[in-house]
């Protein structure tokens, strides 16, 4: 398994990642960010949630559509949904 493949791999690192990005738009800690609780309760807007639209098209090198964040509300459901389209990739 090459090292971009490891990457895309695990779960649990695209969660993390995820909750470090929304925590850093919050202005919170990364453990304060419940991956069940929707992001939208942290106060991330629209204006965020295109940021981090971009953000995870420059880490993963996938295009996003805007609604990404209202159609998958978590940080878990973003995780499913990356991990999903980043194996269905391989």
């Amino acid at each position: 398994m090459s090292a971009d493949a490891g990457i895309v791999a695990d779960l649990d690192d695209i969660r993390d990642w995820l909750g470090e990005q929304v925590a850093s738009y919050v202005m919170r800690s990364p453990r304060e960010i419940d991956p069940l609780v929707p992001i939208a309760q942290y106060g991330m807007d629209s204006v965020y949630a295109l940021s981090l639209c971009g953000d995870i098209e420059a880490r993963y090198g996938l295009p996003v559509e805007p609604t990404l964040a209202w159609e998958h509300p978590t940080v878990a459901a973003i995780a499913d949904h990356l991990r999903g389209r980043l194996s269905a990739d391989r």
